[in-house]
């Protein structure tokens, strides 16, 4: 049976306000009751039976990005950036549940020392970096556009993941430093401890959890999660790989690799429509890496993935007199423009579906 691209009406239980409410937490068997009546009256079926096979894949809508409370709010701009994001989501999720098949929520996990937090790195005076300082590939460390001397691994990270041996782990991080730069993506940047496993701050917003669990019921569809970041040598942007796979000496690096299983998970679908945090970042990358598969296989396949321009952030850091020490807006734009010349699809979550290029054909 074809899905119906006639948008549904948005479930009293949902309030916009609450995506920007850290502590809003979804009353689950609500959802549940909700959810079943919705089904019974709007005759949805359950998401096995759609020929035309949807998903949405939402990136990173974790509460350290989505709230200003969070360690790394991607505030935009406008600095409400992810938090109109979270709304504009769940807004799109109850308006098009007979046209998604499945959701797929990604979520960065982190630890203590990995290789992005300032408990990994020493500066010459042997103190930590400090957040949003950037290392070279020459380990020069640049904060606020200026060097400010030579980064060195801690060696308490060196104990905590490389069983002691310093010099090794020093090797490896100056090689991985030396990738980033010939990669042209990113230079090492040192993030606030984020999306901490165990923590307040990597669980899903609560607007988030509460549609993509409306969804569950609704459709009979189960909700996916795609685990990343847990590598301390790695940064993990992207949900399809890490930054650098392998080691100074040219080895596979211990733990990482690419996530063959997702990618041929997202090939396999009809459509594929992007949302989530950041913008300049997790989306980004995971984006184009996934344009970089799918020219492997056909590039005519660019056509059935669809980015919702109007529910994702660029990371921005205020210098609190209404301008930004870091703006990466600019980046965000250029990759969007990257993937319209590729093929794929910029749209809004507001203009109704039936009206995107190409997405009912």
């Amino acid at each position: 049976m074809a899905q119906i691209a006639t948008a549904l009406p948005v479930p009293k239980l949902f309030n916009a306000k609450n995506a920007g409410v850290w502590s809003y937490r979804p009353d689950q068997r609500a959802v549940f009751n909700t959810a079943n009546d919705w089904k019974r009256q709007y005759q949805l079926k359950a998401s096995g039976l759609d020929v035309l096979k949807v998903m949405l894949l939402l990136i990173d809508l974790q509460k350290d990005f989505c709230f200003p409370e969070g360690s790394l709010f991607v505030g935009g701009r406008s600095g409400r950036g992810a938090i109109d994001d979270s709304a504009r989501i769940a807004e799109f999720i109850y308006r098009n549940l007979n046209m998604l098949t499945s959701i797929a929520t990604t979520l960065d996990t982190h630890f203590a020392y990995q290789c992005f937090f300032p408990s990994f790195w020493n500066d010459e005076s042997g103190q930590p970096l400090q957040p949003f300082d950037v290392i070279m590939g020459n380990l020069d460390i640049m904060r606020a556009g200026v060097c400010v001397g030579k980064a060195s691994v801690n060696p308490s990270a060196a104990s905590v993941v490389a069983h002691g041996d310093y010099v090794t782990l020093q090797k490896q991080m100056a090689y991985y430093c030396q990738e980033l730069d010939k990669g042209g993506k990113y230079n090492l940047i040192i993030w606030p401890e984020h999306c901490l496993l165990g923590s307040d701050g990597h669980v899903l917003a609560g607007v988030i959890h509460e549609a993509r669990l409306f969804h569950a019921y609704a459709r009979a569809s189960q909700s996916l999660s795609e685990i990343k970041g847990g590598s301390p040598y790695s940064e993990n942007y992207s949900v399809l790989r890490p930054e650098v796979m392998t080691t100074f000496d040219g080895q596979p690096l211990p733990g990482v690799q690419k996530n063959v299983k997702f990618i041929k998970t997202l090939l396999a679908y009809d459509r594929v429509i992007i949302a989530g945090q950041a913008g300049s970042h997790c989306l980004k990358s995971s984006t184009e890496d996934f344009l970089e598969e799918i020219l492997i296989q056909d590039k005519s396949l660019a056509r059935k993935v669809y980015v919702l321009a109007d529910c994702t952030s660029a990371v921005t850091v205020p210098d609190g007199s209404g301008g930004f020490i870091v703006d990466n807006t600019p980046n965000m734009e250029a990759a969007f423009a990257q993937f319209a010349n590729a093929g794929m699809n910029i749209v809004k979550s507001t203009t109704p579906i039936q009206d995107w290029p190409g997405f009912m054909h």
